[in-house]
């Protein structure tokens, strides 16, 4: 599970963020504050791995925070989630190592794609010993876009290769048997398209399927990634 850390004053938005990391798996929230003096203290004595960070904050500001995290050569990861539009705010942000900035009001989704996005990294490079270029494009700040070329030519006509990347990258943290309808509903993209790259998949020799049936209707298409 990967620990995070809530550090936003009002209630309401720390309620609405506490909710959407409950929805997700593979985290759990380790502590909330409004407080910087506070966050510090915790962030020494029970070491998040993320920190949900917003910037306007009663007794500081949040880039000071993630500024002192680097100073102090804590390893911890940080998204910020602020009403800051500010194109400064956003530069010194990344330029101190956040991984993703999300602007308020920002919907489930947005949230949800960037803490999967985070969780798919941390799991990718817990894997590795060392990564190819093509790894590290993909481990970067939020993008999926930066692929070899090659690659690009790889894919069928008519198919993203961004969404290939979604696709593929959500499969490797589900266990076992699962159906486009599945992946459609966890990734929010249609089941016809989640079908499509699947099926592509299949032709890579990447999943295998089998059918299941039911008592009535046709039979359910269960895949699973190869090992």
């Amino acid at each position: 599970m990967i620990r995070v850390m809530i550090v936003e004053d009002d209630p309401m938005v720390r309620d609405i963020n506490s909710m959407f990391l409950d929805k997700l798996e593979g985290f759990k929230l380790l502590a909330s504050t409004g407080d910087i003096g506070e966050a510090k203290e915790i962030i020494i004595k029970d070491m998040p791995q993320l920190i949900l960070l917003d910037i306007f904050l009663p007794k500081g500001n949040g880039i000071e925070l993630l500024k002192w995290l680097r100073r102090e050569e804590i390893k911890c990861d940080v998204i910020l989630i602020t009403a800051d539009r500010s194109i400064e705010a956003v530069e010194e942000a990344f330029r101190y190592g956040a991984i993703d900035y999300l602007v308020k009001p920002f919907t489930f989704q947005r949230f949800k794609e960037a803490l999967n996005q985070y969780k798919c990294r941390l799991e990718g490079m817990n894997t590795m010993k060392s990564v190819q270029q093509k790894e590290i494009d993909r481990f970067i700040l939020n993008s999926n876009e930066s692929l070899k070329e090659e690659e690009e030519m790889e894919l069928s006509k008519g198919l993203n290769q961004h969404t290939y990347v979604q696709v593929w990258e959500h499969i490797g943290s589900v266990e076992g048997n699962f159906t486009a309808d599945q992946i459609a509903e966890d990734i929010g993209l249609a089941r016809v398209t989640v079908r499509r790259y699947l099926e592509f998949m299949l032709k890579e020799d990447k999943l295998t399927i089998e059918f299941e049936y039911g008592r009535v209707g046709r039979p359910c298409h269960m895949y699973k990634k190869k090992k």
